[in-house]
């Protein structure tokens, strides 16, 4: 049974908290609008793109306890769009009858990326070998003694995000800009693609996911610069690909969207990279280009409604925006009137000020019934729209 079926959450008093005001929290808050739902949201930045978007706006520090235990406790369901906020006030929140979705038991298990990694091997979900080490110096100790070899992918546990946090070690000179943290070291994987499969499972555990998504990465930056939907993959391999999504959801027993990135290596197997409990970056093509966009569907999962259909309605692919090396200050976004007389195009800007080297500071959805037509557009508008600083 339905929790709708009980409470009111539409035009009424009930009040959905969200941990974090980036443009997530952003987007999220356009359908909380379209369903007249009521908000508040914190977030350590007073000029937070959700701020003007909320019907409450709160400044703090997300991994401060007492921040999101004292504004858990003004709102009926709480969520959030980042994974760095203390989870130990989740808990606390939760032992206490407070609904948090996703749990804080899920996001412990994924927040710290040694301990998510841990948590597939646990599960038996398809993941590369991997040591974890607790600084640098054990690292290098390993590095010594022979039982890590070069080349191996280097993580923080904590920490990461957009690129940061991540790093190709070949050789010994690589190791030394890293910073003294507790790490992951992963087998090098040489893979065909990287993919991305989004999961959505409400409270009462309906359970559906997204078509699987292919993604093209910037090779400096090591972010997403192109999101294609569908993945140009073979039926089997997407097959396996959203088996393996779904075996990962009912082990994390998460509520809400949960985006799972996959590896397919050279000889057709998926391998799992690492998750989110939250909308993702592989799922903004949803909005133009899905029946259910990912923020609803999110908002759907955590008010325990029926889930919306997740088929594409037309072929989609998302260019990320990000700053332009060299420039730093007051945003301007060049030519974006170009860009905005193509086929198909839809540009979403963030809200962000200012602007940095690779700082995300929106996307375009190109959509096409013809995907390669797609593709060809937004190589156009990859190369068209600058995010530059006046």
């Amino acid at each position: 049974m339905y929790l709708c079926a009980m409470a009111n959450y539409f035009s009424s008093n009930f009040t959905l908290g969200i941990l974090g005001g980036g443009q997530l929290g952003k987007m999220l808050l356009y359908d909380t609008r379209k369903f007249d739902i009521r908000t508040h949201v914190v977030d350590p930045s007073a000029e937070a793109p959700s701020r003007l978007a909320c019907d409450y706006f709160e400044q703090g520090d997300l991994m401060d306890f007492n921040t999101v235990y004292s504004f858990g406790k003004q709102v009926d369901i709480l969520t959030f769009e980042i994974e760095n906020v203390n989870v130990d006030a989740l808990e606390k929140l939760e032992l206490e009858g407070k609904k948090v979705y996703p749990s804080s038991e899920t996001l412990r298990n994924i927040q710290d990326k040694g301990r998510q990694k841990s948590f597939y091997k646990a599960n038996r979900i398809p993941t590369s070998p991997f040591i974890v080490f607790e600084n640098k110096n054990k690292l290098n100790e390993a590095i010594v003694r022979k039982e890590l070899h070069y080349p191996f992918v280097w993580k923080s546990c904590t920490g990461g995000y957009d690129g940061k946090g991540v790093s190709i070690i070949r050789d010994a000179e690589d190791i030394i800009p890293l910073a003294d943290t507790a790490c992951i070291a992963e087998k090098l994987i040489p893979f065909k693609n990287e993919l991305a499969v989004i999961v959505a499972r409400n409270v009462s555990g309906e359970v559906t996911t997204y078509p699987v998504v292919e993604m093209e990465f910037h090779p400096e930056a090591n972010q997403v610069e192109y999101v294609i939907c569908p993945a140009r993959i073979d039926d089997t391999v997407a097959a396996k690909a959203r088996d393996i999504a779904t075996r990962v959801s009912e082990a994390f027993k998460h509520v809400g969207l949960l985006a799972v990135e996959l590896f397919q290596t050279e000889d057709d197997e998926i391998l799992v990279n690492e998750v989110a409990p939250r909308p993702h970056n592989s799922g903004h093509y949803s909005i133009e280009a899905s029946f259910t966009n990912q923020f609803e569907q999110h908002i759907r999962a955590i008010l325990d409604l029926p889930l919306g259909n997740t088929d594409s309605k037309v072929g989609g692919i998302m260019v990320n925006l990000v700053g332009a090396q060299g420039h730093t200050g007051n945003v301007h976004y060049e030519n974006i009137d170009k860009i905005l007389a193509m086929e198909g195009v839809t540009p979403h800007i963030y809200g962000k000020k200012q602007t940095r080297p690779f700082r995300k500071m929106g996307h375009v959805t190109i959509v096409h019934k013809d995907l390669n037509e797609a593709r060809r557009i937004a190589e156009q508008v990859k190369k068209t729209i600058k995010v530059i600083s006046k």
